[in-house]
């Protein structure tokens, strides 16, 4: 919500929070982006460094 231009914190929030109950906006990329490199790495899981 830092992000995003708005009037007051209270406001900005409120925006996070209608983008996440529609599935878009910066937090629903980002999960997607998390959960792409998770797959990705997946394959490495059993490794042990």
């Amino acid at each position: 919500a830092r992000k995003r231009s708005g009037k007051s914190m209270v406001e900005r929030l409120a925006g996070e929070l209608l983008d996440a109950a529609n599935k878009r906006g910066a937090t629903i990329k980002r999960r997607e982006d998390v959960h792409k490199m998770a797959e990705a790495n997946k394959a490495f899981a059993h490794y042990r460094w």
